[in-house]
């Protein structure tokens, strides 16, 4: 579903009471989770397969169990415009205590409009919340919102910068990118110039993503370093990208560990299982009663680097002891 639909279809969206969020004795609270890659019973994938369990635990161990006095509600924006719009106006009526708005800027633009004032946690992963105007600030957002802010234009500088370090005499860098991931394009394409690389740059528009091509092009333009960006389509998408990058003999660099784990080269990202458990922090302050404006945005402390040995030998190339030792884990 495009940004553009959402808008379209939420603009004119009614608005509810806020729910009360004292927590009470004997009383069951709701939460809604609005994302891609989730399903009726959680998430799957690489990033939702992970998030949701370490959400659930984090929330259990603050007091708040399913089954007892907690009631999870799933709704997935993979669907079309017409079916999303069911789900909200099912969402609507079923009073949600607080909302999680996961990852990508789509999901917040859907809950927003009908969201009145009702709380909501957002993890924003591909975009910046200060920038768009959701939040006043990271120390006091203001509004019903609030949440983790990942920081992923800086990210992908931060990888761009490994990329060179680890590879000085590849001075060709190619990168992989969508609408969806628009703002770690530009930060990232700001460090390759700054750098004095070169940067062959391939957008993929057209669902499903036609990988194979991408890289042909990539090839084509004698590409000698690979970036890719994160975005949810792609990674659904990690094992053949990584496939692709090792047929192609391609160094890359990604943001989920999880390509590293399917034959990715190197990852550099945020842990998604502990910006989930502070996710968890923030629903579970709000249904004790804390308002959503009142609590500070918060920033990952931990990230992690992750190195494939197998990759890099069947790649044929010898990675850097610098780049070992800093590694969190090395996959041999």
């Amino acid at each position: 579903m495009k940004r553009r639909e959402f808008i379209t279809l939420l603009g004119g969206a009614a608005a509810w009471p806020l729910a009360a969020r004292a927590q009470q004795a004997g009383r069951t609270y709701r939460v809604v989770l609005v994302g891609e890659n989730v399903d009726a019973v959680g998430g799957r994938g690489p990033v939702m397969g992970r998030a949701v369990p370490a959400l659930l635990d984090e929330l259990r161990r603050l007091g708040f169990s399913e089954g007892q006095n907690l009631t999870m509600d799933y709704r997935s924006t993979n669907k079309p415009v017409a079916q999303f719009a069911l789900d909200l106006a099912d969402m609507v009526r079923a009073k949600p205590d607080v909302i999680v708005s996961n990852g990508a800027e789509p999901q917040l633009q859907a809950v927003m409009p009908v969201s009145g004032l009702i709380p909501i946690v957002f993890w924003a992963n591909n975009f910046d919340p200060i920038e768009r105007g959701y939040v006043k600030s990271l120390a006091r957002p203001g509004g019903n919102l609030t949440g983790v802010f990942t920081r992923q234009p800086e990210l992908a500088e931060k990888q761009v910068e490994l990329l060179t370090q680890t590879f000085p005499d590849r001075t060709r860098l190619g990168a992989l990118w969508d609408t969806g991931t628009a703002d770690q394009f530009s930060a990232a394409e700001r460090r390759v110039r700054a750098l004095g690389r070169d940067l062959i740059a391939v957008k993929l528009e057209t669902t499903p993503y036609d990988f194979a091509a991408a890289f042909r092009t990539l090839a084509d333009a004698q590409s000698q370093a690979l970036l890719v960006l994160s975005g949810p389509t792609f990674a659904l998408h990690q094992k053949t990208i990584a496939e692709l990058a090792l047929q192609y003999r391609l160094p890359g660099i990604f943001i989920l560990r999880t390509y590293v784990d399917v034959g990715g080269l190197m990852s550099y990202g945020v842990d998604v299982d502990a910006s989930y458990r502070r996710v968890a922090h923030f629903v579970a302050k709000i249904l004790n009663g804390a308002q959503p404006g009142d609590l500070p945005v918060e920033q990952p402390v931990k990230y992690e680097l992750v190195v494939n040995l197998k990759t890099a030998k069947a790649i044929g190339i010898e990675l850097p002891t610098s780049l070992l030792l800093r590694a969190d884990e090395v996959i041999e």
